[in-house]
């Protein structure tokens, strides 16, 4: 369950690996063996025969079964800062349809059995550091030995995708309300786009939420929308202006007559190490086709070559032509500051050297002036924020790998604690040292 619909997300679109995961083929293997020995435990009667300083007495007069035992288990984030949770639907559908225990060969559901407690995806968790003070994002009542398994795969979802949802969502921050492209995708296994994709979804609807914004989503793979019914999008790659023997302009006329007006034109004009002679070319070879449609009377084909932007990917260790060095020649790679400044002046001026009648110059001005900038290539929140500050005029950001960044105040691991225990019917509180039961008023119960 979202925070953004109420509903909670189930196993139809998750298709867990049930099966397996019954058998602990995704969990460490020491979760396996605990399982295992509890079973065995519970199957022979065994009842603590142990010394406990934390029982009392007349507990262990009545015998008491850890085969058995009933325990609460917290689930938390040892991120700092906020968290943007995701990843609660998943972990609760490995629940329902994981726990439980084999009886013969057949699998013994007992998630009917369990007490659960869940924040949503898409609440905020806040942490110190302190695992003395954390807020719970899950709780957990029940039966050890049919869950015990099922602790592996749960951190798991939980981390990488609050991690991605938290990353993408301080990346938006930084952006000030310009609209963040998703594109890691090539960056990880494709079998985790449809969670990154979702994650990327949740954060996106936090941010609009808390800035009152209406930020759009834009992913680049079909897989990454699965989830969400989202959609992936794109225009073009470096392959296929080579296709075209570098021909920028050229590439995007073909583009442009062959695929549907749906899908904005954004050219891609760092293929020659030359954002400036490219950006101008590809404008005025598609503005003139689109002049003579409109010309003709066919203002729906001239739309098919209104160029919504130019991406600037400019490569790390080159410097574009257009930028002369000045002083440290490291701030010259790649796409710096200076380079979309003058993209962005010659594309507002374009207009000015073309040879156009008086009723086209202000058409065409407006043409020129109406084309984005998107930036890409090496872009993470400080660079972004660095970006801003200096108010480089950038309309949209697409950002890769860096919203899987995993190190220093990124690393969102999650934790599960056993704080509780039920003895004798009464619930005790038994944590290890340095931990103790915490709450959290977003948690809600859980049918």
């Amino acid at each position: 369950m979202s925070i953004f619909d109420d509903k909670r997300i189930n196993n139809s679109t998750f298709k867990l690996d049930i099966d397996r995961m019954r058998l602990g083929w995704y969990s460490d293997k020491y979760f396996c063996n605990i399982a295992e020995m509890l079973t065995e435990l519970a199957r022979t009667g065994y009842c603590y025969r142990g010394n406990s300083a934390r029982l009392k007495p007349a507990d262990l007069a009545q015998g008491i079964s850890p085969g058995d035992l009933e325990v609460e288990m917290q689930v938390f984030t040892r991120r700092r800062g906020k968290t943007v949770v995701t990843g609660v639907d998943k972990s609760l559908a490995i629940l329902r349809h994981c726990t439980g225990y084999r009886d013969s060969g057949s699998f013994i559901e007992t998630f009917g059995k369990l007490e659960v407690w869940a924040i949503q995806d898409g609440d905020v968790v806040t942490g110190t550091g302190d695992p003395m003070q954390v807020e719970p994002v899950m709780r957990i009542r029940g039966r050890y030995r049919d869950f015990a398994i099922l602790e592996t795969p749960i951190l798991g979802v939980l981390t990488r995708s609050s991690r991605v949802a938290t990353n993408v969502y301080n990346t938006l921050i930084a952006a000030r309300g310009k609209p963040v492209l998703f594109f890691p995708a090539r960056f990880d296994a494709h079998e985790l786009q449809a969670a990154d994709g979702y994650a990327y979804n949740i954060a996106v609807q936090r941010f609009n939420m808390d800035f009152a914004d209406k930020l759009p989503r834009f992913i680049s793979t079909d897989a990454q929308g699965d989830w969400w019914a989202g959609q992936g999008g794109g225009t073009v790659a470096h392959s296929a202006i080579a296709s075209f023997f570098g021909d920028t302009a050229e590439a995007m006329l073909a583009f442009s007559q062959v695929l549907p007006p749906s899908i904005p034109r954004i050219a891609l004009v760092d293929f020659n190490n030359d954002c400036v002679t490219d950006s101008l070319a590809t404008a005025r070879a598609l503005f003139e086709r689109y002049r003579t449609s409109i010309d003709a009377g066919d203002p729906s084909n001239a739309e098919r070559y209104r160029l919504y932007g130019v991406r600037l990917d400019t490569g790390a260790t080159l410097r574009d032509v257009s930028v002369q060095p000045v002083g440290d020649t490291t701030l010259d790679m790649g796409v710096n500051p200076r380079l979309v400044f003058n993209v962005r002046e010659a594309l507002d001026n374009a207009w000015k050297h073309w040879d156009l009648p008086a009723v086209w110059q202000e058409r065409a001005k407006e043409y020129c002036q109406n084309i984005h900038i998107v930036v890409s290539g090496g872009f993470n929140a400080e660079k972004i924020e660095r970006f801003e500050k200096l108010g480089v005029p950038v309309d949209s950001y697409a950002v890769g790998s860096s919203l899987f960044d995993n190190h220093g105040p990124t690393v969102s691991d999650y934790t599960a604690d056993v704080v509780r225990v039920k003895v004798n019917g009464r619930w005790m509180d038994l944590a290890k040292v340095g931990r103790i039961p915490c709450d959290n008023p977003l948690l809600q119960k859980v049918n």
